[in-house]
C-alpha cells in the first residue's frame, strides 16, 4: 500500500516540475525574442499586399523565375548533397578502418575548408575557375582559350562541395566507430564478397548518420548566400533572388514571401529525414 501510495503521488512525466521550468526560462526567452517574434512578423510581412499584385506569396507562386529559382536551389542542393554523401562517406569510411602516417594531418587538410566564411570559399572557386584562374591558365596553353566557369551553376556546385564533403567526412568517421565488426566478420565467414557486406552492413549501419548528415548538407546548400553573392549576383538560386529583391528593388514583401517559402522547403526536408531515422536504422 505504501508503496502505490508513492507511485500515485508521483506526477505525470509530461509535467514540468518547477525548477526545470525556470531553467527553461532564459532558452524560452531568447527563442521568443530573436526567433519566433521576427519570425512572425516576417509570415505575415509575406502575406501583405503591396499594390495590385497582391501579396508576396501570391507573386512568388504566380512568378516563373521565383519558382525556376527555388526549383534551381532544390536541385542543385540535392546534387550537392548526394556527391557529398558519396565522396565523403567513402572517404570517412576508409579513414575510419586505416591507420597510416600522416593520417591525423590528412583528416585536418580535408576538414579545414570548414573553417572558411562562404565568401573565403567564392574566392577560392574564382582562383580555380575564374577569368584568371587556374583552369583559365590551363586552357589557354591547351586550348588557346580560357576554361572559366566560376561564375556559373557549376562554380556554385564546386563551392558547396568545399564546405559540405568535410561535413560528411566526420559524421561518418564517427559513426564508423559505433559500428559493430563482429557484424561484417560474420558475413565474410559465410562467403559473402566485399561488395556485399559493405551493401547489407556497412551501408545500412550508417544509414542514420548518413540521412542526417545529408539533411544538413542539403539545409546549408539550400540558404547559403556567401559563396553564392561572391561568385555573382546573376545566379539564379534564391538566397541571391532575396538579396536582390530586398536590396535593388525594396520589396520587402516579396523578400519576405521567398524568405518564408524557402525557409518552408528546407524545413521539409529536415523533418522528413528526422522522420526516415527515427522509423528505421536501415533507411536510405
Amino acid at each position: 500500500m505504501p508503496a502505490r501510495g508513492l507511485e500515485g503521488s508521483r506526477a505525470p512525466r509530461w509535467r514540468l516540475r518547477p525548477t526545470a521550468a525556470w531553467a527553461l526560462a532564459p532558452a524560452a526567452a531568447v527563442l521568443a525574442a530573436f526567433w519566433l517574434l521576427p519570425l512572425a512578423h516576417l509570415i505575415v510581412l509575406g502575406g501583405q499586399a503591396r499594390d495590385a499584385a497582391g501579396s508576396g506569396y501570391w507573386q512568388v507562386l504566380g512568378s516563373a523565375q521565383y519558382l525556376g529559382s527555388l526549383a534551381q536551389t532544390c536541385l542543385l542542393a540535392a546534387v550537392v548533397t548526394m556527391a557529398s554523401l558519396l565522396v565523403g562517406g567513402i572517404t570517412g569510411v576508409f579513414l575510419a578502418r586505416q591507420r597510416f602516417f600522416g593520417r591525423s594531418t590528412l583528416v585536418a587538410l580535408l576538414t579545414f575548408p570548414l573553417a572558411f566564411p562562404g565568401v573565403v570559399v567564392g574566392f577560392l572557386v574564382i582562383l580555380l575557375a575564374g577569368r584568371q584562374g587556374l583552369f583559365a591558365m590551363l586552357g589557354l596553353k591547351i586550348a588557346g582559350e580560357r576554361w572559366v566557369f566560376a561564375y556559373s551553376l557549376a562554380g556554385l556546385f564546386l563551392g558547396y562541395l568545399y564546405f559540405s564533403i568535410p561535413r560528411v567526412i566526420l559524421t561518418v568517421m564517427a559513426a564508423c566507430e559505433s559500428l559493430d565488426r563482429s557484424l561484417e566478420e560474420a558475413a565474410q565467414s559465410l562467403g559473402a564478397s566485399p561488395w556485399r557486406v559493405v551493401n547489407d552492413v556497412i551501408i545500412p549501419g550508417l544509414a542514420p548518420a548518413l540521412v542526417s548528415c545529408g539533411a544538413i548538407c542539403f539545409a546549408t546548400s539550400m540558404g547559403a548566400f556567401g559563396t553564392a553573392f561572391t561568385l555573382g549576383t546573376q545566379l539564379n538560386v534564391t538566397p541571391v533572388a532575396i538579396y536582390n529583391v530586398f536590396t535593388n528593388y525594396a520589396n520587402f514583401t516579396v523578400a519576405a514571401a521567398l524568405s518564408v517559402v524557402l525557409g518552408a522547403l528546407t524545413w521539409a526536408v529536415l523533418l522528413l529525414a528526422r522522420r526516415m531515422v527515427r522509423q528505421s536504422g536501415t533507411v536510405l
